[in-house]
């Protein structure tokens, strides 16, 4: 079974969610149902990246880097935005 690392874009203002999940299908669909209180008032909210993991343990670190460091997190989204 994969697990994931994924970030979800707000298309009503832009800002940004990290996530993990091992259904990522269900999880966005649970996002856009409003089912996350911390950004229920930000959807629909869209998939803009992922990364697939081997185990939950290395999708969960990956998010925790991400949320944690924001070098990792401008790096990704260098990359994402070709900025």
């Amino acid at each position: 079974m994969w697990h994931y690392c994924y970030v979800l874009e707000s298309t009503i203002d832009k800002t940004t969610y990290t996530g993990s999940t091992d259904n990522l299908k269900n999880r966005l669909k649970e996002h856009n149902c409003g089912k996350t209180k911390s950004i229920k008032h930000k959807i629909p909210m869209r998939l803009i990246y992922c990364e697939a993991y081997r185990t939950k343990t290395l999708a969960i670190k990956r998010e925790r880097s991400l949320k944690k460091n924001s070098a990792a997190k401008k790096e990704l989204f260098s990359r994402i935005f070709d900025e």
